[in-house]
């Protein structure tokens, strides 16, 4: 599989290179040069087959063939080494929890996979990688957890200051050995803006191989499309609908299930579920795409204004805003509405949500007031013990530590605060 520049002004290139370059030369995002839908066959049988298999299955079109069969099967079961369970809340919504993995966040996922892949990659190469990333709070705990130890590879993670909750910080600055964080003086954007801006740098790029673990880079975004193929496996059975409601910041895990769907999987609708960054709420309204800076919330790792991956969306939908909008509705909410909808599905449910979960919940409940026959799915990206503060304050009850949280609780922050990129300029250099 080839992939090209979304900005249409650089060659093509191979997974290899484009897990490896991040960035295509042109500033754009790579895209698969096609897209070649599964079987009928494939989604008939779902339920006879592993999570490992419906996972390789859906990925080896667009890794082969650099990465060899019986090497991606490992790569996948490594992968996958914990659950994605879907849990009912009542006969039009249920949950698919995704923060069953080692930092509790749905990137574990891409990360651990992008991970073994440049790891692969690197089995005979003599030169360092440095892999630049951005967080707005779970991609830096999972990328920094996915990559500790990756031979050949060191990770610098920036990150915006007094923006992302206690426990995300220490998942991402107390790990040491490859794992570095930058702690930046703004805001996710400022953060993802100083990462663009390195892989341009000439003078950078020249004296070291930078990558990103961001969902710009493919290997971070595709195995995304897997959980939502495990959800329709626990639920063709029972409902004809299916919807998924996706909290979403940078827009990468919708547009992961939008690929899904492009494979095949039979998915009605997706809901993009905003919290008060809602660029794309607000163009699916009116037309028109206004990024704007990003407004700090609850929902931490929603606060992005210019969302890398919706021009990936576009793409898919081959820029035909009515054909994206049939496929796709969006909703956004604030913090006093999130706060409201953590209780309402604790009191009615006995279920705990986690601020961007909520979100998530609200987008089903908007979507199902027009579309009541239709079983909405939200996702529950990260475990709400992540964000105590907030979760606590509102059911008014203790939460457990779950065991992944305890191990780094107490552990030293270590972090270098910066507030210009040539100050991530010369940390690189130095």
């Amino acid at each position: 599989m080839n992939y090209y520049s979304l900005n249409k002004q650089a060659p093509n290139t191979t997974f290899k290179n484009a897990v490896i370059k991040g960035l295509a030369p042109d500033k754009g995002l790579y895209f698969p040069e096609s897209i070649t839908p599964l079987p009928k066959s494939f989604f008939e049988n779902i339920d006879n087959l592993s999570n490992s298999e419906i996972a390789f299955e859906a990925i080896k079109q667009f890794v082969s063939p650099e990465i060899p069969e019986d090497v991606l099967k490992t790569i996948v079961k490594e992968t996958l080494s914990f659950d994605f369970p879907v849990v009912k809340l009542d006969d039009s919504i249920s949950t698919l929890e995704l923060f069953h993995g080692p930092t509790m966040a749905f990137k574990d996922v891409g990360a651990r996979f992008m991970a073994r892949c440049l790891g692969y990659f690197n089995t005979n190469n003599t030169n360092e990688v440095t892999v630049l990333v951005a967080t707005s709070g779970d991609t830096g705990g999972a990328v920094a957890n996915g990559f500790l130890g990756v031979k050949g590879v060191n990770v610098v993670i920036l990150y915006p200051s007094g923006k992302v909750s206690d426990i995300q910080e220490m998942q991402l600055t107390t790990l040491g050995q490859n794992i570095k964080a930058l702690e930046v003086n703004g805001t996710f954007d400022d953060c993802q803006a100083m990462v663009k801006t390195a892989f341009l740098d000439e003078e950078l790029t020249s004296n070291m191989q930078l990558t990103s673990a961001n969902s710009i880079n493919v290997a971070r975004w595709l195995p995304q499309m897997f959980y939502f193929m495990f959800a329709y496996k626990q639920l063709h059975n029972t409902y004809d609908d299916i919807v998924f409601s996706v909290p979403s910041g940078n827009f990468g895990n919708v547009c992961a299930g939008m690929m899904a769907q492009q494979l095949g999987l039979p998915i009605k609708h997706f809901v993009a579920s905003n919290n008060v960054n809602n660029v794309v709420t607000r163009y699916l309204k009116s037309q028109l795409y206004e990024p704007k800076p990003s407004i700090q919330t609850i929902s931490n790792a929603m606060d992005v204004g210019a969302p890398s991956n919706f021009i990936r969306i576009q793409e898919i939908y081959k820029n035909k805003f009515e054909s994206l909008k049939e496929n796709v509705s969006s909703y956004s909410f604030t913090d006093d509405e999130t706060r409201a909808a953590i209780l309402e599905i604790y009191n009615t449910y006995n279920y705990v949500a986690d601020p961007h979960g909520a979100v998530g919940y609200l987008g089903s409940k908007a979507y199902l007031k027009e579309n009541p026959k239709a079983h909405c799915v939200f996702l529950e990206t990260a475990h709400p013990t992540k964000f105590l503060d907030v979760v606590e304050e509102v059911i008014k009850e203790k939460q457990p530590l779950p065991e992944q949280i305890q191990s780094v609780m107490g552990r030293e922050k270590v972090s270098e605060v910066i507030s210009r990129y040539e100050d991530l300029k010369g940390f690189l250099l130095g």
